[in-house]
């Protein structure tokens, strides 16, 4: 009988789910539902002095902006529940006290001055740090006394002091751990919340978990929790370690670093579909040429046998781009859609930024806002892109030196006359005129019929609407523009010309 796939996700709510956490719960979901399995959202909150109010439903929200939703979970039930471990702290006792009971576990009564202490003399002694194992060889009257006493303690694994432990890694293959160089790990602290070994253990277990996939930084860590399934006489799941994201620079890209925050992307307008489609890659190879691949493609394609061992790198540059590639598919419609969700979120940043593109944007006749639209999708990356663009545009007139308005072999005086003969022939076009394709029908002809170059109008035009020397099309801007802002910016070129 084949045992059916299940996998979890065990985030801790002590802050931001950043894109790390997120690639580990994606390729959790997506080896579950690759195998009709069943994909777990499980919150390990036993360190309470670290948890932050909002994080779990940071978590949750952002799984879902990703559209990772979770067969059991806090809010979804299910058989092994209850799916928060602060919840869970009876059961992890009776764990506690079987391996007190097997000699498998030991109460260590030591201070945290004392542990410090210890600390500083293997310092010294350039010894790695590592618990002396001194209240292992305590007595059980020693024990019984100092519990009649209420001493605090922590209980911790009693791990062997000769062989070595074999980890079986579905990424990296067999890894070996020598026991002498493991710490006698702590399992369960004073104030009676175990740590995440012991936990992680034991709800793993008896949540069915067949597949643990988790960044490496717990790999060194697996030794101690393959111990203590074989000391609970249990069957291990399959661990698949995924390797470090490197910042672009070769660095590692620290978990808690504001820019990897997994909502902060999503307030910064990029697409969920991009951003999954992104993160995907980042250490799973398809062994193909292709790039894009929705959620369910990925689901169908997934094989943790194809996840590299190398590090792979986080090229912000290149998921611009591929987010870029996903809002050329998006229609005017899912735009304002896109852009309406963003504007709602009490906690986004952007939130008024976006409101005002809407209100602007949304009064434009629909063959406008196509025009625009297509415009601004070669252009911008993000959708804060789009509405900061618009935005800026708007709201302030462009600061320059007025003599970069003139072009080449012109000069100042027909330079001005040039402006001045623009500025009246623009006032009598309607706004229905300013889109791109039709200004541009409508200048060249002009342009001609007054014998200038095109470079002697276009020129100014461009820098008086951008400010900039390089800066899309002079009817592209204007259209984005519109006529009153339009004219606005080019009375302001003459008057700028004038007083040189």
């Amino acid at each position: 009988m084949i045992t059916p796939i299940r996998t979890r996700f065990a985030p801790s709510p002590t802050g931001n789910l950043h894109i790390g956490g997120a690639r580990s719960a994606l390729f959790s979901y997506l080896w579950a539902k690759k195998n009709n399995g069943t994909f777990i959202l499980r919150i390990e909150d036993t360190d309470q002095a670290r948890e932050k109010e909002g994080s779990l439903e940071g978590i949750t929200e952002g799984l879902r902006w990703l559209g990772i939703q979770w067969d059991e979970g806090p809010d979804a039930g299910g058989a092994c529940g209850p799916y928060i471990q602060s919840l869970r702290t009876t059961i992890y006792q009776k764990y506690i006290d079987q391996l007190l009971k097997e000699k498998k576990a030991y109460r260590c009564f030591c201070t945290p001055e004392c542990l410090e202490q210890m600390r500083k003399e293997q310092q010294a002694q350039k010894k790695a740090p590592q618990y002396d194992q001194r209240c292992r060889m305590l007595g059980t009257e020693e024990v019984q006394k100092k519990l009649a006493q209420h001493i605090p303690f922590v209980v911790r694994l009693a791990v062997p002091e000769q062989g070595s432990i074999i980890v079986h890694d579905l990424v990296r293959g067999n890894v070996t751990f020598q026991l002498k160089d493991i710490d006698d790990q702590v399992l369960m602290k004073s104030d009676g919340f175990p740590t995440y070994h012991l936990a992680n253990v034991v709800d793993d277990h008896l949540m069915g978990i067949t597949h643990v996939i988790r960044g490496e930084e717990w790999l060194p860590s697996t030794p101690k929790h393959t111990l203590l399934y074989q000391f609970f006489k249990w069957e291990a799941p399959q661990f698949a370690h995924l390797s470090l994201l490197l910042s672009k620079e070769g660095g590692k890209m620290s978990k808690r670093h504001g820019a990897t925050a997994l909502l902060a992307f999503r307030d910064n307008g990029y697409i969920p579909e991009a951003i999954v489609n992104f993160i995907a890659l980042l250490g799973w190879n398809p062994k193909t040429t292709e790039e894009f691949f929705s959620l369910d493609e990925l689901i169908q394609r997934f094989d943790i046998a194809q996840i590299n061992k190398a590090n792979p790198v986080f090229e912000t540059e290149k998921l611009d781009w591929m987010n870029q590639q996903y809002m050329k598919k998006l229609t005017v419609e899912d735009l304002i859609t896109q852009v309406q969700k963003l504007s709602t979120i009490e906690t986004n940043t952007h939130k008024e930024t976006y409101h005002q593109f809407l209100q602007w944007f949304s009064q434009l006749r629909k063959s406008l806002q196509e025009s625009i639209w297509k415009q601004l999708q070669e252009r911008t990356r993000t959708l804060l892109e789009v509405a900061v663009t618009v935005h800026q545009s708007q709201t302030s007139l462009p600061t320059y030196d007025p003599a970069l308005l003139i072009w080449k072999k012109s000069t100042k005086e027909s330079t001005i006359k040039i402006v001045e003969e623009l500025l009246q022939y623009i006032e009598t076009l309607s706004e229905e005129q300013f889109e791109s394709k039709i200004l541009e029908e409508l200048l060249f002809p002009w342009i001609k019929q007054h014998g200038w170059g095109n470079g002697d109008v276009l020129w100014p035009m461009r820098f008086a609407l951008s400010g900039e020397q390089k800066s899309p099309s002079p009817f592209e801007l204007a259209e984005l523009l519109g006529k009153k802002e339009t004219v606005k910016r080019l009375y302001h070129a003459k008057n700028l010309l004038n007083s040189l």
